[in-house]
């Protein structure tokens, strides 16, 4: 990594991260309107639920939502800051894709 840019600038980082977090609290809030909706068809689908399928259910659902969005979230942020670009192919010339 010759250039210094993307992550490595204090500044860039800083706006970045603030953007990250940022996205991820609103994710967070819409993880939370998707444990309302899954909790709501399982009452419809299922009735009255038991305390421990509600639990399991919030926290299934809020966790998974919140990896897949955190997961995109850095590709997002990797991406955008350029820093992506700062990888090295060390076997860009030795590899064929044709063969």
């Amino acid at each position: 990594m010759t250039r210094k840019q993307a992550l490595d600038d204090p500044v860039i980082a800083a706006t970045a991260w603030g953007r990250f977090r940022r996205m991820m609290v609103w994710m967070a809030l819409g993880g939370a309107v998707c444990v309302g909706l899954a909790l709501g068809a399982l009452r419809w689908w299922a009735g009255p639920l038991p305390l421990h399928m509600i639990i399991a259910t919030v926290i299934g659902t809020w966790c998974t939502f919140m990896l897949g969005t955190g997961l995109m979230a850095l590709v997002f942020l990797s991406s955008g800051t350029g820093h992506d670009e700062q990888v090295i192919d060390r076997l860009k010339g030795e590899v064929n894709i044709d063969d």
